[in-house]
């Protein structure tokens, strides 16, 4: 069992630290930093905000997508700040995942919550691009049939949701063998793009459409309901979906073990931070606002897929196209913190173990490229997660409700309260103090927002399962 000391800066930390740097070479950058954030972020949450701008009005809407913006960047800055921890025996220990920051600051106890929360969150997060995965290509299948059949043909495609789903996993099966984050910046790169391809095009289809009707759709209120009690579930499952289009916590420190220095990681994140949250609420409100003002009462859970009876056919195929290609990138940036997780484990505990610790080199047949290195416990390991995963999404394939239920689970523990206990204890803040008070009030506040989003989805999701 590990003891406890305090080092010269008041910090409480285990005695059993570890010893050496797991990455021998950092090259990453400013943009690379931004690629790899945008990636993470902007992803299947900004689908449903359209439908959560909707719920929550004209004003709510917008004013809670800023809120939570502000709540993201300032929960980034916090944990940069905590990225090097302070050992006064082996000098300042880079930290490489959250659970480890949260461990080294705050104990053991707080790391096994923590862990929970942050394995729940990106576990989640593979169900969820999974789900949106298939909806955007039964979208592609439907856009095309009204096309060619008219609005009046019958273009489901509901059977072909497993197969999708199916067909995704068997992809993320060997996507899933990319060693670690160093090795993806490629991905995250095209996956980013790919992001901003096609929210671009749903913006312009939601001008078009609002053009197209002469006539911005909407109220102050939001989207009716049936009644008073149904509206408030509502409200709060917006906020979940909200939520879960933000907050990147749990991947923040293995994105900032990425960056060269100098200079100094922290100030590399913190820019590389407040690039990504302002260019994605950018494109958030955008799309959110357009295509609450081209739908009005009936905006899609997902909006790409309110585009299927208009024209350019090929445009919204297109987008959803781009939208696909960009989840294979995002499904992989929250599924190798747990890859890396796992493999550690097993490697620490089984350091002889050939089956764990041996590489077997396979030549690809046409290729003139060296021999791609294949680990047996690695292949198996991760096949089995992506697996696993795909069994979950087809149980559960419920876009807005799945969104709103991890988004709102996540939040407040991943993207605030741990972010806050670790920087008062980093910075020495004194109990009482202005700053403490304001700390703890911002969290208070933000765990009021999460619970009461967090009881709107799993009524919404319950709802969907059972109703």
């Amino acid at each position: 069992m590990d003891t406890k000391e305090s080092d010269e800066s008041g910090v409480t930390r285990p005695t059993e630290l570890p010893l050496h740097d797991s990455v021998s070479k950092r090259t990453g950058t400013l943009w690379s930093a931004v690629a790899h954030i945008i990636t993470g972020v902007i992803g299947a949450g900004v689908l449903s905000l359209a439908w959560a701008t909707s719920e929550l009005g004209w004003i709510g809407g917008p004013a809670s997508v800023i809120a939570f913006a502000a709540v993201t960047i300032l929960s980034a800055f916090l944990l940069c700040d905590c990225y090097r921890f302070p050992d006064p025996v082996n000098g300042p220990l880079r930290l490489n995942s959250y659970s480890q920051a949260v461990r080294l600051y705050l104990g053991k106890k707080n790391q096994i919550v923590c862990g929970v929360f942050v394995y729940i969150s990106l576990i989640g997060c593979g169900v969820a691009y999974t789900i949106v995965t298939a909806t955007c290509m039964r979208a592609i299948l439907r856009s095309n049939c009204y096309h060619r059949e008219g609005r009046n043909a019958t273009c489901s495609y509901e059977d072909y949701n497993n197969y999708f789903m199916l067909l995704f996993g068997l992809v993320q099966v060997f996507m899933s063998q990319i060693p670690n984050f160093n090795n993806m910046t490629w991905l995250s790169l095209i996956a980013a793009i790919m992001s901003f391809t096609y929210s671009s095009i749903g913006l312009g289809l939601a001008f078009g459409q609002v053009i197209e009707n002469r006539q911005i759709e909407g109220s102050i209120r939001g989207s009716p309901a049936e009644n008073r009690g149904a509206k408030v579930w509502l409200v709060f499952q917006a906020l979940g979906n909200i939520a879960f289009a933000y907050p990147y916590s749990i991947i923040l420190f293995e994105i900032q073990d990425t960056l060269r220095s100098p200079p100094a990681e922290k100030q590399t994140m913190k820019k590389a931070s407040t690039t990504a949250v302002v260019i994605t609420t950018f494109f958030y409100l955008c799309c959110g606002c357009f295509g609450y003002a081209a739908f009005g009462d009936s905006t899609p859970g997902n909006l790409l897929t309110g585009f299927g009876f208009y024209e350019p056919f090929w445009l919204v195929d297109f987008a959803n196209a781009c939208i696909v290609l960009h989840l294979v990138g995002g499904y992989q940036v929250y599924s190798q913190p747990i890859f890396a997780a796992m493999e550690r484990c097993l490697t620490e505990k089984y350091p002889q173990n050939k089956f764990i610790a041996r590489f077997y080199g396979l030549k690809p047949p046409f290729s003139k490229g060296g021999a791609v290195k294949l680990n047996p416990m690695r292949v198996c390991l991760r096949t089995t997660y992506v697996v696993m995963i795909t069994g979950v999404a087809i149980l559960f394939p419920y876009f807005n409700e799945v969104l709103g239920v991890l988004g709102a689970l996540g939040f407040w523990p991943l993207a605030v309260y741990f972010p806050v206990e670790m920087c008062i204890l980093q910075k020495k803040i004194q109990v009482w103090t202005r700053p403490w008070l304001l700390l703890r009030a911002f969290s208070f506040i933000c765990l009021l927002v999460s619970l009461l989003a967090l009881v709107g989805s799993i009524h919404g999701l319950v709802g969907a399962k059972f109703g």
